[in-house]
């Protein structure tokens, strides 16, 4: 993650850790693993759980690029036109899909 040029990729598991979903940070699905006691699932509810999965991934992607552009001197004013997410924001999401999906918390940041 040294080079800003460089796509940002990261990687978001089921709690279960039977799906998990590798991304860049507009969300374009890089790789996907499901295992195969997952295909007898609702496909409705499994290509739910995906979709969420890479939008968590894509935000976790997207921090990490906000931090590499702040640690490469961008001015906030900047890195606010590229309109990346917040530590707060992404926080906040994963916390409301915990929620939403029933799951215990597996993000340890904190929104404010």
């Amino acid at each position: 993650m040294d080079n800003p040029t460089e796509p940002v990729e990261s990687t978001a598991t089921s709690r279960s850790g039977t799906i998990s979903v590798r991304t860049t940070e507009q969300g374009l699905p890089l790789g996907i693993s499901i295992d195969p006691a997952e295909l007898h699932r609702d496909p409705e509810g499994l290509a739910a759980e995906v979709l969420r999965l890479c939008g968590q991934a894509a935000n976790r992607a997207g921090l990490a690029r906000r931090r590499q552009m702040e640690e490469a001197g961008v001015a906030p004013d900047m890195i606010a036109l590229m309109n990346l997410p917040t530590p707060e924001l992404v926080a906040r999401a994963e916390l409301a899909d915990e929620e939403e999906y029933d799951v215990e918390p597996q993000s340890w940041l904190r929104a404010e």
